[in-house]
């Protein structure tokens, strides 16, 4: 749970679910794809006079909507369905039947979003028109004051957009389409780094219905000064929003933040911002400032209170966003670690690549291996502990450790060897379910390189000739690991003819949500033949990029190990 829906979780015994804030001084709910309620605020039970319970899982155009005399309304007369169906921001009006059977007349704002798991959905804000002023809220014109209705959306739009991403660059990228030019022309975002470094990350302008970045005016930026009282300056170190004009910065600067702010508002021909701070949790992320050209009106106090409910949802979804790259960073280093240095064996070339899964923490079950044992025979393992995060990653270092310890103290063919390991993992492992291919590499009296092997449910390898000949090694299949079951494992044992290439690799090559595995093992295979005369580190980095090519999802780890016979 991130720290945003901790702070709105519900109360013990509540049977509303967490992940929509009540903040919004208005009803919000989340329908699903097939029109049915997913999640509400307590003021949309209040409003439509039904607890969550009447609520979550029931078709809201069914249930709800109304016509003036309390009849069932047809849905091709329903334009909330209309734009449901469209996956458009519309607005507009009707009447609702609340829980009591009373009929209210209710304004109301639908958006299409999407989930961070790739979910689609919409946001309904409903507000009652006769609050207020009387009549239901209708957008503003051009730099007019954004009137309630439109308000809470772009505010239930805002904490939709930001939270439903764990990358800190996309989510200020939606941040910008969000505000431009929706509240302003210019959106301009400083970032304070993890070094408490500023660099202006953001600067857009919207022209002729596009939205444009001036990199001319980003980059580093001078460091914050402790004392100037200056709007920006004041607003990266987390005090209030301020509202600011090209005099503010025509007197003598104060600071290098000062002189650029004056070369902002010199290039951009703002006439009036608003800064407001980033901040998170604990520290002050950074600074939003928004600007209005000439031929729009002033922002005004109206758009600071706006402005600063927008940057809370900003400093909450950067904050998030940090968090995990931190975590990236920190499994990014674990796996370097837990992966091994090739082995230099006279006469043989190798070569190993590791992509991780790349939604999850860098980390993951799948692992290559090659080392020396005692009698000058080369061991080499491609496997797969299952899973792709830090669990799995540990289980993975268990299992190769294990395994490397009874190949150098257990002279045997690979499958006793295999035998061992698998007997033992139940009792001091906590791995679950794991395939690998474990071969041993030796040459004979005529110099000839023999490799013997068993396979526990992994992959077959793909043995790739030097005339570009390529095919599977099928034999020596047996049951994966940590079944168990005591089924017999076999080993096969082949000559490699000189200058071949011989390829372990796991599942995440060759399988996908797009393609059945056979498909990608025959990809595989033309592509490994057609790349047979090329020296092996460029042969293994083509095969992975043309195996998986650009725009291809891979959704699980991949290891890769090749080695190549010399030329006898």
């Amino acid at each position: 749970m991130s720290d945003f829906e901790a702070d709105n979780a519900p109360a013990s015994g509540s049977t509303r679910p967490a992940g929509l804030p009540d903040m919004l001084d208005a009803a919000v709910c989340l329908v699903d794809e097939r029109g049915t309620f997913t999640q509400v605020n307590t003021h949309a039970e209040r409003l439509l006079g039904r607890g969550a319970t009447e609520l979550l899982g029931q078709d809201a155009h069914e249930l709800l909507h109304r016509d003036r005399y309390g009849q069932p309304l047809a849905r091709a007369q329903c334009g909330m369905l209309e734009a449901f169906l469209a996956r458009r921001t519309q607005i507009g009006g009707g009447w609702f039947e609340r829980g009591d059977g009373s009929l209210v007349k209710l304004s109301w704002l639908v958006a299409p979003y999407a989930s961070a798991g790739g979910h689609a959905g919409t946001v309904v804000v409903f507000t009652d028109p006769d609050r207020g002023s009387g009549r239901a809220d209708l957008p503003g014109a051009p730099g007019s004051v954004l009137p309630e209705l439109e308000r809470l959306a772009l505010l239930a739009e805002t904490t939709t957009q930001l939270t439903s991403t764990l990358d800190s660059d996309e989510a200020l990228r939606r941040l910008v389409r969000l505000v431009v030019p929706r509240i302003a022309d210019w959106a301009v975002i400083d970032l304070i780094t993890e070094a408490d470094e500023v660099e202006r990350a953001i600067v857009v302008h919207y022209e002729e219905g596009a939205l444009v970045a001036r990199e001319d005016l980003q980059g580093p930026m001078p460091p914050v000064p402790e004392e100037s009282p200056m709007p920006l300056s004041r607003a990266l170190r987390g005090a209030a929003s301020t509202l600011v004009t090209p005099q503010t910065y025509q007197g003598a600067p104060d600071s290098g933040i000062a002189i650029e702010q004056k070369r902002l508002f010199e290039a951009t021909g703002m006439v009036s911002a608003a800064i407001a701070p980033i901040r998170g949790l604990r520290d002050v992320l950074g600074a939003l400032t928004l600007g209005r050209s000439a031929d729009r009106e002033p922002l005004t106090g109206a758009e600071l209170s706006l402005l600063g409910d927008i940057t809370r949802r900003t400093g909450l979804a950067l904050d998030n966003a940090r968090l995990y790259q931190r975590q990236r960073k920190v499994a990014e280093t674990m796996q370097r670690h837990l992966l091994p240095q090739l082995p230099s064996v006279p006469g043989l070339q190798m070569a190993a690549r590791y992509l991780p899964a790349p939604d999850d923490s860098q980390v993951g079950g799948d692992w290559y291996d090659a080392f020396t044992v005692a009698n000058d025979t080369t061991a080499l393992v491609i496997g797969d502990v299952v899973g792709h995060d830090l669990d799995a990653a540990a289980g993975m270092a268990q299992v190769r450790s294990m395994l490397r310890a009874y190949a150098w103290t257990h002279h045997e063919p690979p499958s006793a060897i295999v035998h061992r390991l698998d007997g033992s993992m139940a009792h001091l492992t906590g791995v679950s379910m794991a395939t690998l291919v474990f071969g041993s590499l030796a040459q004979t009296a005529d110099s000839a390189w023999q490799l013997t092997w068993t396979n526990a449910g992994h992959p077959p390898p793909l043995l790739v000739t030097h005339d570009g000949q390529a095919h599977y090694l099928t034999d020596g299949h047996g049951l994966l690991l940590s079944t168990g079951l005591a089924a017999a494992r076999t080993d096969a044992t082949l000559l490699l003819p000189p200058r071949s290439t011989l390829v372990l690799y796991t599942d995440g090559l060759v399988e996908s949500r797009d393609r059945p595995i056979d498909d990608g093992l025959e990809q595989l295979r033309k592509h490994a033949a057609s790349l047979a005369h090329r020296p092996l580190a460029a042969f293994t980095d083509l095969l992975l990029e043309r195996t998986r090519p650009a725009g291809t999802r891979n959704d699980d780890d991949i290891a890769i190990l090749t080695v190549r016979t010399p030329d006898n």
